[in-house]
């Protein structure tokens, strides 16, 4: 049956390469996001702020949920998760945790939080976020200047700041955490970086460790990938739990 209205904030579901077939959901409004990330793929950030708000009504997000799983009844044992992701960043929107409570209420289907760890020093949203089955954080280098360079975060957020909130959400919650490390030719892949980038993902302890290099359209031109063994040698130096996507 096709849904008698048109979907505003959930989309899919999709095949995607780390997660299977996954029906997404996106909590802000498009390009609302606490950083402004050269390689992303949805352009430029319009809205960049880390101010914490109800940017879209959790209510109206679950009234289209319940009314997708109405329409689709055959669909959910066939996905692998419903995933907050979208076009900005997920623990922007304050009523998060709340969201995650409601979809669990409605379904068994596992929830994962593609997230970019930029207000994990906060403890309500390492809080929230924990209960997600499945988190996946971003941690692209640990070095001020290249944090500034490659995620041009809003004004008040450190490396410093993600890197221990990284560190007290891996102690604090039972998830899986699989950490993204994205990696830009040129600008974070110098091999002396990625050995202090290791020391840090030691700390954090996720359970897997995503490599991965722009390969679609990038928020800047002159966003190059990094080529293939060279990224297969930074998978050596990050460890066993390491992948390339």
């Amino acid at each position: 049956m096709s849904i008698p209205i048109p979907m505003k904030y959930i989309y899919g579901p999709l095949k995607s390469r780390r997660l299977g077939l996954s029906l997404g959901i996106t909590l802000t409004p498009c390009k609302t996001c606490s950083f402004d990330c050269v390689y992303c793929q949805l352009g430029k950030t319009t809205r960049k702020t880390s101010k914490r708000e109800e940017y879209i009504k959790i209510e109206e997000i679950v009234q289209e949920l319940r009314l997708w799983i109405q329409y689709n009844p055959e669909s959910p044992p066939r996905l692998n998760y419903i995933t907050f992701s979208g076009s900005g960043e997920p623990t922007l929107n304050i009523k998060i945790g709340e969201l995650i409570k409601e979809i669990k209420r409605l379904t068994s289907v596992p929830l994962a939080a593609i997230v970019n760890s930029s207000l994990f020093h906060d403890p309500a949203v390492r809080q929230a976020v924990s209960l997600a089955d499945l988190i996946l954080p971003s941690l692209d280098t640990v070095n001020p200047e290249v944090f500034l360079q490659i995620n041009r975060p809003a004004e008040n957020i450190k490396i410093d700041q993600i890197i221990e909130g990284l560190v007290k959400l891996r102690k604090e919650c039972s998830a899986k955490i699989w950490l993204e490390v994205m990696l830009v030719r040129g600008i974070n892949d110098d091999l002396r970086q990625i050995k202090k980038l290791k020391e840090v993902i030691d700390r954090i302890n996720p359970d897997k460790i995503h490599l991965n290099s722009p390969v679609r359209a990038t928020a800047e031109p002159n966003i190059l990938s990094v080529d293939k063994n060279k990224l297969e040698r930074i998978k050596e130096i990050l460890g066993d739990k390491c992948e390339v996507i």
